[in-house]
């Protein structure tokens, strides 16, 4: 963005460079009201070379008091698209009555702000209705955009002496005042795009789950709670389908049952399919903008499902594994009377330890028995054949 001011009793302006392949509906509302409802001329800019304003770009292009582009830019197809699809599974004639709303209401609206800019109505219909696109040369042509300008000094020479609004720019002598994003908005601009949440998503299900068969570890708990709370502000921001999220978590059930249940990986199986489709619709795949690429859902698919079979599934079985150290294992164990055992006191050696003894059974000394529980610092023993477990 760019502002501009002239030396003396000029009024401030502002050129918006713009370069974007669309955006929210809500936010192009916004900007666009914003411009409509100005004191002052705003100048919307498509730039550098290359430059598009496809889909939202071009609302708020039309919007501008004076629309400017660079060469070999573009602008136009404004067909709006569904996102966030329908969490209740409507049906689809449902689904399309609310294509067609959507579309009658965007085509109403671009009509609107093109009149009210005296721009040409037919064709910014046609950009919403057939998803029309043009060149600079062409739209300038049809009277879709004011100017066509290579750089922002020729902008200015060209709004010099121009009539807007009643208002007559002075740009010649206007000095250029860079507003660069603040570092907040750089860093939200990063954030905010579908892989980012994606990945931030799969590091809070890791972190967590790993943090979950893993008691104490700390590290990946921190990472994953961190991680899900940044998923979560992306998920209120952009426009995520809830049925994509519950499949997704399906999956992750699915892969953590069959830890447990003796399916030979049929739930497993299911887990990745689920996990992938539900990856499949967590965005809308129609718009660019919002397009989840392959390069990240198959190796996401890939790497989760190898995390719960051999991370995951090897700790959680290792968990049901028979205690190997401690009392517990004492057990059972055939051990011989040092001294007689009664229901008060005796001693045996075991494991390189003496231990207090005491038996319902009398023993006498060499006599072998088994441990049949563990009471503190005194085992209780049993007459071999005999089945008694207990630990205090």
């Amino acid at each position: 963005m760019e502002r501009l001011g002239r030396p003396r009793r000029a009024t401030l302006r502002a050129i918006i460079q713009l370069n974007t392949p669309g955006g929210l509906l809500d936010s192009t509302q916004k900007i666009v009201q914003s411009f409509l409802g100005s004191p002052v001329p705003v100048v919307v800019y498509v730039a550098p070379t290359g430059a598009t304003a496809t889909s939202a770009g071009c609302f708020i292009t039309i919007a501008a008091s004076v629309a400017a582009m660079a060469p070999a830019t573009t602008i136009g197809a404004a067909h709006p698209v569904s996102i966030g699809g329908f969490p209740s599974g409507g049906e689809e004639k449902t689904d399309e009555t609310m294509k067609q709303k959507l579309e009658n209401f965007s085509v109403s609206y671009i009509e609107t702000i093109a009149g009210k800019r005296q721009r040409n109505v037919d064709w910014a219909k046609s950009a919403v209705k057939e998803s029309a696109s043009i060149t600079a040369e062409k739209a300038l042509q049809l009277k879709v955009i004011d100017l066509i300008a290579p750089d922002i000094s020729n902008l200015l020479q060209q709004l010099n002496g121009r009539v807007v609004d009643g208002k007559t720019l002075k740009t010649t002598s206007a000095e250029i005042s860079e507003i660069k994003m603040s570092a907040s908005e750089n860093i939200f601009q990063k954030l905010w795009r579908p892989e980012v949440m994606f990945v931030l998503m799969l590091i809070a299900i890791y972190g967590i789950i790993g943090e979950m068969t893993t008691p104490g570890a700390i590290l990946p708990g921190v990472v994953g709670a961190i991680a899900l709370v940044i998923a979560l502000y992306l998920a209120a921001v952009l426009p995520v389908n809830v049925t994509g999220l519950v499949l997704i978590a399906l999956a992750l059930m699915l892969f953590i049952f069959d830890v447990y249940a003796t399916t030979h990986g049929v739930l497993t199986v299911g887990g990745i399919i689920a996990f992938l489709i539900g990856s499949l619709m967590l965005f809308n795949r129609g718009d660019p903008l919002f397009r989840l690429s392959l390069n990240y859902i198959i190796p996401a698919t890939l790497v989760t499902a190898a995390f719960f079979i051999f991370v995951i599934g090897k700790g959680l079985r290792a968990q049901l594994l028979p205690v190997k150290v401690g009392k517990e294992t004492l057990i059972g164990k055939t051990v011989t009377a040092l001294t007689p055992v009664d229901s008060r006191n005796g001693r045996i050696f075991v494991e390189g330890e003496y231990w207090n003894a005491i038996s319902d059974t009398p023993i006498e000394k060499d006599e072998q028995a088994e441990i049949a529980a563990v009471q503190g610092l005194t085992v209780k023993l049993q007459p071999k054949g005999k089945h008694s477990h207990a630990i205090n």
